[in-house]
């Protein structure tokens, strides 16, 4: 049972250190094709959470654990609850930029709905979701080997979904971005039957005023898991504008 945050970063070389965060039940190995997709010109960090009861906090405190286990980052791609903790960690200073793929950043972006998020504790642990809710989730079916990186399968998964959910409540939601110096983009899938489209325009009040926003049409909860190739290609401009952005910064210090 991991108590600490586990990590990974793929690459060598000077591309832009990119931390991959997953959804609220969502492992991040899901992040895989992403990954492979960002090699070429980043190095992504894949993350996987603390289980069990050390998983019993909220956005804040986990993105305190992930700026310790991993450091500073240039951007973070995230996915759903993910943006909560990407958003913690822009506002500490510990990433440039932040991409939300079919994510929010405090709870009432997701409307009416934000006011059920603790539900999704009891639904990971009592329905106990598998195939048929993977597949909901991706809009497309999952194959039965690949249902694990999309939703808590085991009981320990279920369990640690369970103490994370209830935990988001107990603490303040993050500084709005708005005024601070983040470059931002949102990725929305058009099918994305858990943080509908319409989290869009209440996220993008929360981020730099001419923060993009993209729809992917036909893509589901994790664009990330099904759609890398087009999640991909969003990114890398936005990336190679934040890479460019902190050359000077790199050759003045050097200076």
């Amino acid at each position: 049972m991991r108590r600490e945050v586990q990590w990974m970063e793929w690459g060598q070389g000077r591309g832009p250190r990119v931390l991959l965060l997953p959804g609220l039940g969502a492992r991040g190995s899901g992040f895989q094709a992403l990954a492979h997709q960002l090699l070429p010109w980043a190095r992504p960090i894949l993350v996987e959470y603390p289980e069990g009861e050390a998983a019993a906090c909220g956005a804040g405190a986990l993105a305190r654990q992930v700026l310790r286990a991993v450091g500073e980052v240039d951007a973070v791609v995230a996915s759903s609850f993910g943006g909560m903790v990407a958003a913690h960690l822009a506002a500490a200073g510990a990433a440039r930029g932040v991409a939300f793929l079919g994510a929010f950043a405090r709870t009432e972006h997701l409307g009416v709905r934000g006011l059920a998020i603790g539900m999704m504790g009891p639904i990971a642990r009592w329905a106990r979701p598998g195939a048929v809710a993977a597949g909901l989730a991706a809009w497309t079916p999952v194959s039965f080997s690949r249902v694990p990186e999309v939703v808590p399968t085991t009981a320990l998964e279920r369990s640690s979904t369970w103490h994370r959910a209830l935990a988001i409540r107990g603490e303040a939601p993050p500084p709005e971005l708005r005024r601070l110096p983040v470059s931002c983009v949102c990725i929305q899938g058009t099918r994305d039957v858990l943080v509908p489209p319409s989290t869009v325009e209440r996220l993008a009040a929360s981020l730099p005023p001419g923060t993009p926003r993209h729809l992917l049409r036909g893509a589901g909860h994790v664009p990330y898991f099904t759609h890398p190739e087009a999640c991909a290609g969003l990114l890398r401009p936005w990336l190679a504008a934040l890479d460019a952005a902190a050359a000077p910064e790199v050759e003045s210090s050097a200076a």
